[in-house]
């Protein structure tokens, strides 16, 4: 499917980790603000699609990637800045990872790393991505305790402070409630339907229910194979034009 001012385009994307195919000849395009879930089981590519965008894929021996990955049109491999790439794309792992340092330190810590140094400049933008990941409330009067300290909803939440900390273009959120209880997740999806605002988000998710309360468009993936991608309510429909698609929405494997 083409969508209209396109801010991602993945083109015949081909993944292999040595002989094994992750990803084989993916297609996609995502809109600018646009909130797209990515769901299938384990194994499927989601991760690895991630890890593609931001050029952390570069990193892992034996990983090739062929195709077109572009940003904005741009061909995210043939950009020299990585770090500068980086910083359009915030990054959630399924785990919390806290910095070993305090609150406002794990927030400031990117900004202060691309030259931010004003004291008044860095608390406004450390009360603000606290406030957008929902978290600002809690901690707003111990500031200067360690992230590490925090309960492990509030750490997630820390952690979505920390990528909003470089006003990312795109948020990609790699099963980010896996590890934390259903309340602090609703508050995330809060969060995140108020984020898609201002940024392009990347969902990838094993609920399917999660992807369906959230996402504009649904990606389902088994194997390295895009199976289907198309508006959120149809791909959990009764007839999504793939069988497979049905099965896996409705839990008859998976």
């Amino acid at each position: 499917m083409v969508v209209q001012h396109a801010k991602i385009a993945f083109r015949d994307l081909t993944v292999k980790y040595g002989d094994k195919t992750a990803i084989e000849k993916l297609s996609l395009e995502v809109a600018t603000n646009e909130i797209i879930g990515i769901i299938g089981p384990a194994g499927s590519g989601k991760t690895s699609l991630l890890r593609v965008l931001n050029r952390t894929l570069m990193n892992t021996p034996g990983a090739k990637v062929s195709g077109e990955v572009r940003i904005d049109g741009e061909d995210v491999h043939r950009i020299r800045d990585v770090s500068r790439l980086r910083r359009r794309i915030g990054m959630v792992a399924p785990l919390p990872v806290g910095l070993p340092m305090s609150i406002y330190d794990n927030v400031a810590f990117a900004p202060r790393m691309a030259g931010i140094t004003e004291k008044k400049v860095l608390d406004g933008l450390v009360e603000r991505c606290l406030r957008q990941a929902a978290l600002w409330d809690e901690v707003e009067h111990r500031l200067g305790d360690l992230g590490t300290k925090l309960s492990g909803g509030q750490q997630q939440r820390l952690t979505i402070a920390r990528a909003l900390s470089h006003q990312p273009e795109i948020l990609c959120l790699d099963e980010f409630s896996i590890a934390i209880d259903p309340v602090t997740t609703m508050r995330i999806e809060e969060v995140l339907k108020d984020l898609r605002k201002t940024m392009t988000i990347f969902l990838v998710t094993n609920l399917v229910q999660q992807a369906r309360r959230l996402a504009d468009r649904t990606a389902f993936m088994l194997m390295g194979e895009l199976v289907e991608v198309g508006p959120t309510e149809e791909l959990f429909g009764r007839n999504p034009r793939d069988r497979r698609t049905f099965d896996y929405v409705h839990g008859h494997f998976g």
